[in-house]
């Protein structure tokens, strides 16, 4: 299942942006697989005295938006869980920020958040995987918005896509 797939009734539009950061070259697992890895070697070039570093007052450090990403994949993923297995229970939408004023980020070492997140997609891996066709088409209501699983799915690769853009444009100039 590729992302021209994906009809706009499966998405809230705030996610518009994102989806539209997804490649149609692969599937969806392929692409949870090989974004994961690209994210990491650019993270990896990047210089050592830039992951705390702020473009302007009050934004997220590179290590905050990688921990930022790591708890947005885990939420996206358990709605994904929850409207896989029919569960119509609304879901409510989270505060990003107060996430990562509460994650501490900038305390921990780039290589374990590298290695957080690669743990983190390797479980999301295995659970879109474990979808069967019938179930990444269940819909659900997320942050008072119609959400599909596989929608879900193409989500977390570009809410990472927009920031390792973001990272290129504001971060690393």
């Amino acid at each position: 299942m590729k992302i021209s797939q994906l009809q706009p009734n499966e998405y809230g539009q705030f996610y518009a942006n994102y989806l539209a950061q997804v490649s149609d070259e692969y599937t969806l697992v392929e692409e949870l697989e090989i974004s994961v890895h690209r994210l990491v070697k650019f993270v990896r070039e990047i210089p050592m005295d830039k992951f705390d570093y702020r473009y302007a007052e009050g934004k997220w450090t590179i290590k905050d938006i990688l921990l930022h990403l790591i708890d947005a994949e885990r939420i996206f993923a358990y709605r994904a869980l929850r409207f896989a297995r029919n569960d119509k229970t609304e879901l409510p939408g989270f505060e990003e920020n107060s996430y990562v004023d509460e994650a501490n980020a900038n305390k921990r070492s780039i290589q374990d958040l590298l290695t957080e997140l690669l743990v983190v997609r390797h479980a999301s891996l295995s659970l879109f995987k474990s979808f069967s066709g019938e179930q990444l088409l269940r819909k659900g209501i997320a942050s008072n918005n119609p959400m599909s699983v596989r929608a879900l799915g193409f989500i977390i690769i570009g809410h990472q896509n927009h920031h390792q853009k973001v990272f290129e444009e504001r971060y690393l100039l």
